[in-house]
């Protein structure tokens, strides 16, 4: 195999594939990008049997071929040669050199052969998003994933499709998060629930460019996403999903509207006073016109006022501040609406359409609060 390509886009390739090569792996071979000149394009993959990425690059073949490479190797080679071409040559005993400038590497490289190369997927069943709104969409769930595998269905999050519906949700026992994209047309009704991992890689790849569209594909067991020149394929989380419609309510004893930033900034200075790990909850002190914030650690105690319209009782409830602060940190509404029934039950974060949802569960506090 010999090919030329120029350094701009093989490093934007590599870049991209490397997210599905794994840290840790008994597998050697699953260390390696595949780089599969046999046809008429270069193609760039990477596959830790979980998460799959191919990308096709520009470039000039001279001779067709397959050859896997080491990732880590490989990408910082790339990395460090000089704004120019680069010649890639293998020969047929699995070396490879690359030569750019005056600047010439020969490292190993192993049989494409051995290479797990993507599933096949039958392209029929998929529905169209722009980048834009996958992005965003990732962005304001992902963060109330659980970070271990105690539960495995909490560790990914679900896309539910009814008709022209996507309603994406993520939840990690102590909150939910919702969001609901109107799409351009009606789609077979289906649930997957997607790894979380997955979702974050995917993410990084994207544009979020609203013109740019991902068109998703689904079988039983994986969920392809397609978009420029990537194809990204991940394996499905089986099992079946927890029943969300029975953990959300629309009953409220207190309702009232904030200011979305105002509350956030609060919110940050009162955590200055928190050290990393210390679990001291944020009080709120809600009453006709304004809510009091209280904190109290051993560093020291803070309290401040903001404004609010409010209906209904008055209330005092505590929250673990970094949950509060991911939630309104990927809202953007100006002013948001905060639900509460008591002290004890969840407190919700709603749109009138309820088109995103963030549920939050209370702490307990001592009440003795200054």
């Amino acid at each position: 195999m010999k090919l030329i390509c120029s350094k701009t886009n093989l490093l934007k390739g590599v870049t991209i594939v490397s997210k599905a090569v794994p840290s840790k792996t008994t597998m050697s071979i699953l260390e390696c990008i595949l780089i599969d000149a046999s046809a008429n394009e270069i193609k760039l993959t990477a596959n830790d049997m979980e998460l799959g990425i191919e990308t096709r690059i520009e470039g000039e073949i001279l001779e067709k071929g397959v050859i896997a490479v080491d990732a880590k190797v490989f990408t910082e080679i790339v990395r460090k040669l000089p704004d120019n071409n680069i010649t890639i040559e293998s020969k047929n005993n699995f070396q490879i050199s690359i030569t750019c400038e005056k600047a010439h590497f020969n490292i190993s490289g192993k049989s494409g052969e051995d290479f797990s190369y993507l599933p096949y997927i039958e392209k029929t069943d998929f529905l169209t998003l722009s980048q834009f709104t996958l992005k965003e969409v990732i962005r304001q769930t992902i963060f109330s994933i659980a970070d271990n595998d105690n539960n495995k269905l909490m560790t990914g999050e679900l896309f539910e499709i009814h008709e022209n519906q996507l309603k994406v949700v993520s939840l990690d026992g102590h909150r939910i998060s919702i969001r609901k994209i109107e799409l351009k047309e009606n789609y077979q009704d289906r649930k997957v629930v997607v790894p979380g991992k997955s979702l974050q890689e995917i993410s990084k790849i994207l544009s979020g460019e609203t013109d740019e569209e991902v068109r998703i594909f689904f079988t039983n067991n994986h969920i392809v996403f397609e978009f420029d020149t990537t194809t990204v394929v991940s394996r499905l989380i089986e099992g079946e999903y927890f029943k969300i419609n029975q953990m959300l309510s629309n009953d409220y004893e207190t309702k009232f509207v904030i200011n979305k930033k105002e509350l956030l900034n609060c919110i940050d200075r009162a955590t200055l006073l928190v050290k990393e790990g210390d679990k001291k909850p944020i009080i709120f002190r809600i009453s006709d016109d304004n809510m009091e914030i209280n904190i109290n650690s051993q560093l020291g105690s803070m309290k401040e006022e903001i404004d609010i319209e409010k209906e209904g009782k008055d209330i005092m409830i505590g929250f673990n501040p970094k949950f509060l602060i991911e939630a309104l940190r990927v809202i953007d509404d100006e002013n948001i609406t905060i639900y509460m029934v008591n002290p004890k039950a969840p407190c919700y974060i709603r749109d009138e359409e309820q088109q995103y949802i963030y549920l939050i569960l209370p702490v307990n506090f001592n009440t003795a609060v200054n």
